[in-house]
């Protein structure tokens, strides 16, 4: 694979590309975080719930575009990896998959003991441990999306995205339907993974993050790499933006046109579903090189920044305490649904209430991210 050399890393035009990716990073993030702490259809507003099955709210953007993220990001970080060799490559996408799946699958086996029959602690079992989540989803088409665009280049990707999107819709026609009951992601699941390490949050044992959903979930990194080769080809100018949401325009209506053979469904993952949010993902990273570039030392994205420097680490750091929140009681009342309703319901009210809360928690994970950054102290894998 050819790709220019990236600029001057001190140079404005770097930093432009690199200050676009890293608040688009940290504006997911923070608006993962505020989703993952709405309560209820009470006390959250809609637009912070998933579409119950079909159909497409700003939260269920959200990961999709953290995908798309990763995507933009390996641009500049993969060609710097394949030089290397193709065995660094290799042990490093190996290494790098392996370990945050592994942080998911230990963030859902967490806290790892459990009281025992007896008063004393033991391991909590494996046996009924949920295999596969966000960490996980975003590990493998990580590792994917690497081993295509190595192997393959540029060329090859965009026939595996078309393939990968074909081949989900024809899988999900010819060997199930697309209820909650009857799909034939469910159908898969059950016989790979088994009902006990499946998501119980639906109804019925079903995993959004299931195994059908990763290649069709890979054409969103793919999709923010293209765009991310791009911007290194065209710099961060107005026909680098234009040709940004001429693009977006065109998936978003692809992806519309083809909802009514396949409908828009973020827990199916379907292919109208990538589509519409690779469409999403692109306009606002056109827009954000757009105001960075013409705003370059904003202050307004450090708050987005800073998250997205520490990104995994933040999002394990919520996700540990929201646990923590909800295995800690408050007389009968686990402690996440306390802090709202002793806190910030009697005075605010159930939504205005629910959304204050989860900003609050979204400020302290600010905070720790904050911290971090003026301690130099980045995490990655």
């Amino acid at each position: 694979m050819t790709t220019q050399p990236d600029p001057h890393p001190h140079s404005p035009e770097a930093r432009t590309r690199s200050l676009a990716i890293d608040v688009m990073r940290g504006m997911t993030l923070a608006l993962m975080i505020v989703v993952n702490m709405s309560l209820s259809e009470q006390a959250a507003y809609a637009p912070l719930l998933h579409a119950v099955w079909h159909g497409l709210t700003l939260t269920d953007v959200v990961f999709p575009s953290f995908l798309f993220v990763v995507g933009a990001a390996m641009s500049y970080t993969l060609p710097r990896t394949q030089a290397l060799g193709q065995g660094a490559l290799l042990r490093k996408v190996a290494t790098r998959t392996a370990l945050i799946f592994l942080c998911g699958y230990l963030l859902y086996w967490f806290p790892f003991f459990e009281f025992n029959a007896a008063g004393g602690l033991s391991l909590r079992p494996l046996s009924g441990t949920r295999i596969l989540g966000v960490l996980q989803r975003i590990a493998l088409c990580f590792g994917i999306a690497s081993l295509v665009l190595h192997f393959f280049k540029p060329r090859g990707a965009l026939v595996f995205c078309v393939l990968a999107l074909l081949v989900n819709a024809w899988v999900l026609a010819s060997f199930g339907d697309t209820t909650l009951a009857g799909n034939a992601a469910l159908k898969l699941d059950l016989w790979l993974l088994g009902e006990s390490h499946l998501y119980r949050g639906e109804g019925i044992p079903f995993d959004p993050e299931g195994v059908l959903g990763t290649l069709p979930a890979t054409v969103n990194v793919l999709a923010g790499y293209f765009a991310g080769q791009l911007l290194q080809r065209k710099g961060a100018g107005h026909e680098a933006v234009a040709l940004l949401l001429m693009a977006a325009a065109a998936c978003v209506v692809a992806g519309l046109w083809w909802s009514s053979v396949l409908p828009l469904n973020k827990k199916l993952w379907t292919s109208s579903y990538v589509l519409c949010t690779v469409g999403i993902s692109t306009a606002v990273l056109a827009l954000l090189v757009h105001f960075t570039a013409l705003r370059a030392s904003a202050s307004w994205t450090y708050f987005f920044e800073v998250l997205g420097r520490n990104t995994l680490f933040i999002y394990l750091f919520s996700e540990v305490v929201s646990a923590i929140f909800w295995l800690t009681s408050v007389g009968k009342e686990p402690l996440f649904t306390w802090l709202h309703s002793a806190w910030f319901k009697p005075w605010a009210g159930d939504k205005p209430g629910g959304l204050l809360y989860a900003l609050a928690f979204l400020g302290l994970c600010w905070v720790v991210a904050w911290g971090m950054d003026k301690q130099k102290i980045y995490i990655k894998l």
